[in-house]
Parts: C-alpha cells; sequence; structure tokens
C-alpha cells in the first residue's frame, strides 16, 4: 500500500470546540496515522499519512471542522511520509 502524507495548518475558531478530537476520531475512521495539536496562535496544526483517498476526505472534514468550529483558512503542503508513524496522537 502506498502512503502519502500532508501537513495541515487550520485557523479559524478551532480550539476549545473540540477540534483535536474530531481529527483524531476521522483519522481512526480512514486508517490515516500522524498527530494533531493546538498552536500558540489558537490555530491547529494536522500531519497526516495513509491512502491519498483517504487523505483527500480527511482534508474535504478539515475544511468544515467539528459543530461549533469556523475554519477560516486550511492550509495543506505535501511531504514525505514517515515509517517510524504507526499510530494518530492528540498533542498539546
Amino acid at each position: 500500500m502506498a502512503f502519502t502524507a500532508r501537513h495541515c495548518l487550520i485557523s479559524g475558531r478551532v480550539q476549545g470546540v473540540g477540534f483535536r478530537y474530531f481529527v483524531s476520531r476521522l483519522a481512526v475512521e480512514y486508517r490515516l496515522y500522524g498527530s494533531v495539536g493546538n498552536l500558540p496562535d489558537g490555530g491547529v496544526e494536522v500531519w497526516i499519512q495513509g491512502e491519498e483517498k483517504a487523505l483527500e476526505k480527511m482534508i474535504s472534514f478539515l475544511r468544515i471542522g467539528p459543530p461549533g468550529a469556523r475554519v477560516d483558512r486550511l492550509e495543506v503542503s505535501e511531504m514525505a511520509p514517515s515509517d517510524q508513524v504507526f499510530c494518530f496522537s492528540i498533542l498539546r
């Protein structure tokens, strides 16, 4: 199975609304690996890797967020997948 990876920066009302847990549940559902964490500037950072189709589904949900969130901006960049990541973690 060929893996691909993305780094996502999300800004808006994305802290204090369950965004990290929303991302974590989706990652488990889509069998993605990586992490999600709050940033000091009020944003959220997501590192995800897995099958391309699953990544695209995840990114489409990141554009919306959970109820109570407001996503103003989503920056997505490609990155090389890591063979050292075996789960999905919630950070900070």
